[in-house]
């Protein structure tokens, strides 16, 4: 790394986002050749979050909140509507070209699925040695090259190097596959990873090495990551800091001790108890156990989200305003001054009854 990564402090801002939004157009049909009217989907909206080094920031929320578009977004694979974008402060826009291979050296992205964003026909070696080239790191000639991509390999735990380097992919386990991605993410020495679901396409059985796996890279090269799931439990273990996704928006945000422990937003509750407890499994289909703010329902249409509030439709403590209404964020009182807590809510409106 270089000298100004290596002297970098834990804690520094790396990435930031701010009002960030993204719909996408809607083709028209025949019915809507004579209207103005252009639809779109409301992928995400109004989205701010900060990836510091040293530290893991989650997004959490079920399937089709805008979790991996705002991954696409930060990754500059996707234009935005509206928002900023900040590398270190500065603004950043780019769709190609020698700035965005600029921009790729400083922020990588880990894909969900290891054997679809590998290439089958071609070899470990082929994908390390590109990314190797592509960002100058290949070293002066062939033994440096050699030395740089059994770093790359014994930096994620694939020993020894040469067992690996000419396996396709299609040789390697899932767990291996990912591996070789985030190797492959680590060949241009970044500054910040964007792991989309690194681990849902694996076996429950090695999903926490290569959560474990990140850590280490995360502590031992000072790097801000973005972890992306919808497992909230799984945030609570890995992440430094927990963002909650709802229907394109956020609704909740602090520690991840205290989101997870805590939560505020009944959406935040309802994926809680979604999540697989031991401790409950004597429970389940007893309608006697089922939580008070248990929500029904499904998710809003984003082509046409709902006004106020996109929770209200499905929550049990919607009030009118929520249907009106967009709800700030609220900060949350809490026990270390160090950290903070909001959700975005009008139960936690001044005066309003909780």
């Amino acid at each position: 790394m270089t000298a100004t990564k290596t002297e970098a402090a834990t804690g520094d801002v790396v990435l930031e986002a701010e009002n960030l939004t993204k719909h996408f157009p809607v083709r028209r049909g025949l019915r809507d050749l004579f209207t103005r009217d252009r639809k779109a989907v409301h992928a995400v909206d109004d989205i701010r979050l900060t990836l510091r080094r040293g530290r893991v920031t989650a997004l959490v929320g079920e399937s089709g909140s805008g979790k991996s578009t705002v991954a696409r977004l930060l990754a500059q694979l996707y234009s935005r509507t509206s928002g900023d974008i900040r590398l270190h402060g500065e603004s950043v826009t780019m769709h190609g070209g020698r700035r965005f291979r600029a921009y790729c050296r400083q922020v990588q992205m880990i894909f969900q699925d290891p054997f679809a964003s590998l290439n089958p026909v071609h070899t470990v070696r082929y994908h390390l040695t590109r990314s190797l080239r592509i960002h100058g790191r290949a070293g002066k000639n062939a033994a440096e090259l050699e030395q740089n991509l059994a770093d790359l390999l014994s930096k994620v735990q694939l020993t020894p190097p040469e067992r690996y380097l000419d396996k396709f992919p299609h040789e390697l386990s899932g767990g291996q596959r990912q591996r070789v991605s985030i190797a492959r993410a680590l060949g241009a020495d970044p500054e910040a990873l964007l792991a989309d679901e690194p681990v849902s396409m694996l076996d429950v059985s090695i999903r926490l090495g290569v959560l474990n796996l990140l850590r280490d890279l995360k502590e031992r090269l000072n790097l801000a990551i973005l972890y992306i799931t919808h497992d909230i439990a799984s945030a609570r273990y890995f992440a430094d800091e927990t963002l909650v996704m709802y229907a394109g928006r956020m609704v909740e945000g602090g520690d991840s001790e205290t989101v997870t422990q805590h939560p505020a937003h009944p959406y935040t509750r309802l994926l809680i108890e979604s999540a697989p407890d031991p401790d409950r499994l004597d429970r389940v289909g007893d309608p006697r156990e089922a939580p008070e703010d248990q929500a029904g329902g499904e998710p809003p249409s984003l082509i046409a989200p709902p006004t106020g509030c996109r929770f209200h439709p499905r929550c049990v403590h919607a009030m009118p305003k929520c249907s009106t209404d967009l709800p700030p964020r609220f900060e949350l009182p809490i026990a270390d001054a160090q950290q903070s807590h909001w959700a975005a809510c009008w139960l936690y409106e001044e005066g309003a009854a909780k």
